[in-house]
């Protein structure tokens, strides 16, 4: 018999880490596509950190509580799911409302949890991936031995992009803040750590022939100076502008060395692209886990009631892996 109420983590306003409070709600009936799961732990992402703040507001109909991804049990089908099964351990992209004890979620954004990952290290997997794997390598041609540049290694993005990368084939450098960063990131695969306190990528990069792909979460003077990296014919993909947004460049490099520039936010993209980007995880990544090529990479896991300080660790950023949340005390 499932419980009609459920705890959860609110916002009692838009601010620091300390608006976050425990709060209680009905639990979620799921509609007939979606599933619902007992949450065993959630992760923490950059985005809660920004709706948080009160800048990143949920899309028309997605909860409005933070959370993008859980781990847990499923312990009720929506009336036409048939893909899964009342009491499937699984790991999943949420559109909101991972901060609670149970969430309702589209069935085919939810994945089986990898062989070789623990049930609650698993709730720190799908943000990323689905992120990493749609912008850098779904529905691209990668050529083993291409060299991708990721900056903020030691983070989660960062750590999920240098495993795939290497798995993958390609040589990966990375950008760290410490010396300790870079020896975790070269753990996870990385070819070369650059700590950027020390030394200039761009000079790194482009003694090791340019980069063919580059993963920026930094804006800022990265974005003139990762033109500067690229290889010709590279593609480089923008994620977030932890440095800042509004830049002035020379867009002439662009041009003469034939650069893609993109970048894009996940939550937005429409149902079926994110269902198509779980079907192919499933089939060409998530079997990676249990080979040992991927790890999940847990930093730290707080329960609800600690909130406000998992917040506060993921904003410092010297954070190694992922940052998980769970309702159990």
């Amino acid at each position: 018999m499932l419980p009609t109420v459920m705890k959860t983590v609110e916002m009692r306003e838009p601010g620091k880490p300390d608006v976050l409070q425990v709060g209680q709600r009905d639990v979620p009936a799921p509609r007939a596509n979606e599933v619902l799961v007992r949450v065993l732990a959630a992760g923490v992402n950059g985005p809660d950190l920004v709706q948080r703040r009160g800048h990143y507001p949920p899309p028309k109909g997605a909860s409005d509580l933070l959370g993008l991804e859980v781990s847990g049990e499923i312990v009720a089908l929506g009336d036409a799911v048939d893909s899964w099964a009342v009491g499937d351990r699984i790991c999943a992209l949420t559109n909101g409302g991972g901060y609670a004890e149970y969430v309702a979620i589209e069935a085919s954004h939810c994945l089986p949890i990898p062989d070789g990952v623990s049930d609650i290290d698993a709730a720190g997997l799908c943000e990323t991936y689905f992120t990493v794997w749609s912008n850098l390598f779904f529905r691209q041609t990668i050529a083993k031995g291409d060299l991708l540049l990721v900056h903020g290694g030691a983070g989660g993005i960062g750590s999920t992009a240098i495993q795939l990368g290497k798995a993958l084939g390609m040589r990966v450098f990375t950008t760290c803040a410490s010396a300790g960063d870079c020896e975790y990131a070269e753990s996870l695969g990385a070819e070369r750590a650059i700590n950027y306190h020390d030394e200039d990528f761009v000079d790194v990069v482009r003694d090791a022939g340019g980069a063919n792909m580059i993963l920026d979460i930094i804006g800022g003077d990265y974005v003139a100076r990762n033109i500067k990296a690229a290889s010709p014919d590279a593609r480089i993909v923008q994620l977030a502008f932890n440095a800042g947004s509004k830049v002035e460049i020379n867009l002439m490099p662009v041009m003469l060395k034939r650069l893609v520039y993109t970048g894009s936010t996940l939550r937005s993209r429409p149902e079926g692209f994110k269902s198509d980007v779980a079907a192919d995880l499933r089939a060409r990544v998530w079997a990676l886990f249990g080979r040992g090529q991927l790890a999940a990479q847990t930093h730290q896991i707080f329960p609800f009631e600690q909130a406000a300080q998992a917040h506060e660790v993921m904003e410092k950023a010297t954070h190694r892996g992922k940052i998980l949340l769970s309702p159990a005390p």
